[in-house]
Parts: structure tokens; sequence; C-alpha cells
């Protein structure tokens, strides 16, 4: 399936926009601006009620790596029906810690744990708010 018939049915599953809002925690950019998160990198099933959606770091070293994945995932989980199970990983080869980031998105234990942290959830929310942008 082409990428762009995968993006438009993501799209269209969760109604909004996606993660297409989600701002970096470093710079005043979102992680679309950024090429974090690209359409070619979101595979939507409808029949399975699956959606993986794999991250590009901008730098291999990125300590911030985990915080970003954890926003997409809770982008998602806010953004789409519950009978969707939701993977965020780092695009393969492209971070330095890329297994142990995947294992802690990956373990529902650890981002439960996460979320139930008031800063770090006040610092996901900020990275889920829309911040406006000046032309």
């Amino acid at each position: 399936m082409p990428a762009y018939v995968t993006f438009f049915r993501f799209r269209s599953v969760s109604g909004k926009r996606s993660f297409r809002s989600i701002n970096d925690p470093e710079h005043p950019l979102s992680l679309e601006e950024l090429n974090v998160v690209e359409q070619i990198r979101v595979r939507v099933n409808d029949q399975q009620n699956t959606v993986g959606v794999e991250f590009t770091p901008t730098i291999p070293h990125c300590s911030m790596a985990t915080l970003i994945g954890l926003s997409i995932k809770v982008k998602l989980l806010r953004s789409l029906p519950e009978r969707f199970k939701i993977d965020v990983r780092i695009t393969p080869g492209t971070h330095a810690s890329e297994d142990a980031v995947n294992k802690q998105l990956a373990d529902k234990e650890r981002v439960a744990a996460a979320l139930e942290n008031s800063q770090l959830l006040e610092v996901v929310n900020q990275c889920l708010t829309s911040k406006a942008r000046t032309l």
C-alpha cells in the first residue's frame, strides 16, 4: 500500500491531524517540521486495530528520544478509539539507545508510571499543546 494511502487512512481513523502538531521539547518546531515523524513511517491496520509509528530523533544521541516517543504515544492514545493497539518506536538504526528506548515505550507499566509523574506529564502536555506560529 502506498505511504500516502496509509497516512490518509490514519488521518481518517484519528479524525485529527494526529501527531503533526506535537512540539519538539527542545526546539520551537513541531516533530513534523523537524522530520522526526514522517508520513511514510506511519502504519495503520484497521482490521487488526493497530497503529505503528516510527520516529527519527534529530541526532543519534538525542537525550529527548524517550520523551518524544512518549509524547507521540500519548497523543495517539488521546486521539484514537480505544480499540487500537499503538506501537511507537525509533526508526531502526537512527539512535544509539534504540533498543532501550523501544523497550520503555513498549512497556505498558512503564508508560503508565511515567504518566502518573505530574512533572513528566506536564512536559508531555506542553509538547502536545499547539503553539502559535509567527509568520
